[in-house]
């Protein structure tokens, strides 16, 4: 028998023994102390020459132990949910003002610092090279890495032009590309940004999300490592 059922239940035997029902007037759900006190009236007041039977008394007994397990269940995801946000609020103010490596195309460069990023390399290649472009698409400079082998690499770029001249910080566009079987292939990076703030349980799955200076938004999922 279902919950829903034994509610049902429970009100018919209330009017049947003439149980004051406000008692038990706490909303929709029907808790273990209100199942015990309406099992204890109906023992008290069964009839003596047509007792309860046994089985009958142990179904009830069961949906009693069914009651209260769902009930403790419930309080224990409620402490177990409540520890998880106090931990994801703890980790949420460690991240703020570090640097997270992320997969995108853009990034805030200090020019007079530069910058490091990385390039995903499925398979080896004879000739790798990133292009720095500003936020507005102009190429400043580019990057030659000759030949690699297939994994993770590094670029740094020192925050000039193709003359030498340091330009002014701000928003770059990192495009990485690899000769892969003679055919011209963009690449995947990841770049450097900093945490401004963090959103707890934004995400699609109640994830944190970085908010990342001049970048927008990410799941914290998808963050590829976390530095200083």
């Amino acid at each position: 028998m279902n919950i829903n059922s034994s509610m049902a239940t429970g009100e018919s035997i209330l009017d049947q023994y003439q149980v004051d029902q406000s008692r038990f007037a706490k909303g929709d759900e029907l808790g273990k102390d209100q199942f015990l006190q309406l099992l204890v009236a109906q023992l008290n007041n069964q009839d003596p020459l047509s007792p309860q039977e046994n089985g009958e008394f142990i179904a009830q007994l069961a949906q009693f132990s069914t009651v209260e397990g769902i009930e403790n269940l419930n309080k224990s995801m409620e402490s177990l949910l409540g520890g998880y946000q106090s931990s994801q609020a703890l980790q949420a103010s460690s991240l703020v003002g570090r640097s997270v490596t992320v997969p995108t195309s853009r990034s805030m460069v200090d020019t007079a610092v530069g910058m490091t990023g990385e390039l995903v390399l499925n398979k080896p290649s004879e000739h790798v090279s990133v292009s720095v472009y500003s936020d507005s698409g102009s190429l400043i400079t580019n990057l030659n890495m000759g030949a690699q082998k297939a994994g993770l690499h590094k670029f740094t770029w020192d925050g000039t032009d193709g003359n030498g001249n340091v330009l002014p910080p701000g928003r770059y566009k990192f495009e990485a590309n690899a000769v892969l079987e003679g055919e011209n292939k963009q690449l995947a990076t990841l770049l450097p940004a900093n945490v401004d703030s963090v959103s707890l349980g934004m995400g699609k799955n109640g994830d944190m999300v970085l908010n990342l200076s001049g970048l927008g938004s990410i799941e914290l999922s998808e963050v590829f490592s976390i530095g200083r």
